[in-house]
């Protein structure tokens, strides 16, 4: 496997490979611009490249097999399949669609939800928003192809060292954390659990999010209110929203995807104690990761994509949900999930991802410090007009969680001058892995607008996100030869 350190796929002959390079990288190379638009408006000639993708929108080779057996086994004519981790999810989604029947593949232990053809897309809806997906080494195992070494004890064994890992670094205890098959499926489980314990109510999301944190609420149980807070008076917006309706929930990430942004926790938790003392608050820790903050210090519940920083290693894909045991909600919340979550991740992922964080700790020391480093770089850079990073958008909100000597997390964002002529020059020219995704232990950089919000490029601009931003996830390359890597770059845009 190629070192992706030293050696990044960013090449225009890189197009469509896994990153990494192998049928488990979670992240699929973009390496020109001209790619990135292909890929959204269904170029085939770059599409019909991909040897991956990010499982929730671009489904692995191994999982569209996996698919297309259950098809041949399950459904009649006219008829598809989608393959879940567990029949509840498969029911899950058969609910959501509004038709089909889902079965349990004794043989795998999996679920799969058969409906009609014409319900592809919204069944794929679900797939993406709700995160409860079958991973590609559960994919292989069960096709035969390469079957796991993981045996049930070893899998029963990871996914407990993981809740331990997780539980010490949090400041809770193990029965407080949750693991999914992905971040957003640790999202879904708080969605449900609040929209069930709170039927009816809405939910609001503080901050711009990352996009399906957003569109899961709008899709989901009763709709969601949405502040960006681009304006101060915003906070007096959700004063008098919460002294008028009961909420279900408050969304909020520490910091925010992409604007590296952070909700004035003191100021929100003040609102709360005047407006409406009952409502959780869920913040999703993804970017900074527990290493760097603490935000139990403000959360009922927190939310964590372990694909990301706590991985590193991009080729597994899994989620938390850790609750504050100092909650008032704690016990409600414990049950629902005791009784509705995954409370495991699937064998072979839980062996890959325990191993994989063993160093979770310091790989994000050094993360923080790669991105911290860069973006006060470029923020002195000619060709550069805006940096959004954590030490400097996110406040007082990211200092009231900050941890003792914690950092900022891996995630910076910066847009050029002259971005429509530059920003493609640079993208290209750029000597580091491109793709989706973050919190790989290499540098990832995309035109993450463009790949999150294609269709709605106006709306997110009108709600203070450039089209033309670029995100950068740092790794653990040598500080000086990535900022080298960065000024050649900007010497050809």
């Amino acid at each position: 496997m190629t070192d992706l350190l030293t050696h990044p796929l960013c090449n225009a002959e890189d197009l469509g490979k896994a990153i990494p390079d192998h049928e488990l990288g979670v992240s699929v190379c973009l390496p020109l611009w001209k790619h990135v638009i292909g890929y959204e408006e269904g170029d085939q000639d770059i599409v019909s490249k991909f040897k991956s993708g990010y499982p929730r929108f671009c489904c692995p080779p191994a999982i569209t097999r996996l698919f297309e057996a259950a098809e041949k086994e399950f459904a009649a004519a006219g008829e598809r399949c989608l393959v879940f981790p567990r029949v509840v999810h498969a029911e899950r989604c058969v609910q959501f669609i509004e038709t089909g029947r889902a079965v349990e593949w004794t043989a795998h232990q999996l679920g799969v939800a058969v409906f009609p053809a014409d319900s592809y897309v919204k069944a794929r809806k679900f797939w993406r928003f709700c995160g409860e997906c079958v991973s590609t080494r559960q994919a292989c195992d069960a096709l035969g192809e390469h079957k796991s070494t993981a045996s049930i004890e070893e899998g029963k064994a990871a996914n407990l060292t993981i809740k331990q890992r997780i539980a010490q670094l949090a400041g809770q205890q193990p029965e407080d954390v949750f693991l999914f098959p992905s971040g957003m499926a640790a999202n879904f489980a708080v969605h449900r659990m609040l929209t069930h314990l709170s039927p009816g109510r809405k939910t609001a999301q503080l901050d711009f999010p990352y996009v399906d944190v957003l569109k899961l609420q709008q899709v989901f149980g009763s709709g969601a209110h949405f502040l960006p807070l681009i304006k101060d008076s915003e906070y007096d917006d959700l004063r008098t929203l919460l002294q008028n309706e009961p909420l279900a929930g408050l969304f909020c990430e520490a910091p925010s995807n992409p604007l590296l942004r952070c909700v004035d926790f003191e100021r929100l938790l003040a609102i709360r104690a005047e407006s409406q003392p009952g409502v959780p608050i869920v913040v999703d820790d993804t970017i900074s990761t527990v290493a760097h903050v603490d935000a139990h210090r403000v959360a009922d519940v927190v939310t964590t994509s372990l694909t990301k920083s706590f991985s590193g290693g991009g080729d597994v894909l899994a989620g938390s949900v850790v609750l504050n045991r100092k909650s008032p909600h704690h016990a409600a919340f414990s049950a629902f999930l005791t009784a509705h979550a995954d409370h495991e991740l699937w064998r072979g992922d839980a062996v890959a991802l325990e191993l994989n964080s063993r160093d979770f700790t310091q790989r994000a020391v050094t993360m923080s410090r790669n991105a911290k480093a860069l973006a006060e770089h470029l923020r002195s850079h000619p060709k550069v007009d805006r940096v959004w990073h954590a030490a400097t958008e996110g406040g007082r909100g990211y200092e009231f969680i900050r941890r003792e000597n914690g950092g900022h997390g891996c995630l910076f964002s910066f847009t050029l001058k002259n971005p429509q002529q530059t920003s493609p020059k640079f993208y290209d020219a750029l000597r580091v892995c491109k793709g989706p995704s973050l919190g790989t232990n290499f540098t990832l950089a995309c035109p993450y607008t463009l790949l999150a919000h294609y269709e709605e490029l106006d709306w997110v601009e009108s709600v203070g996100v450039s089209r033309w931003l670029i995100r950068v996830s740092a790794g653990l390359e040598d500080t000086a030869d990535l900022i080298a890597r960065f000024d050649e770059a900007l010497e050809q845009a």
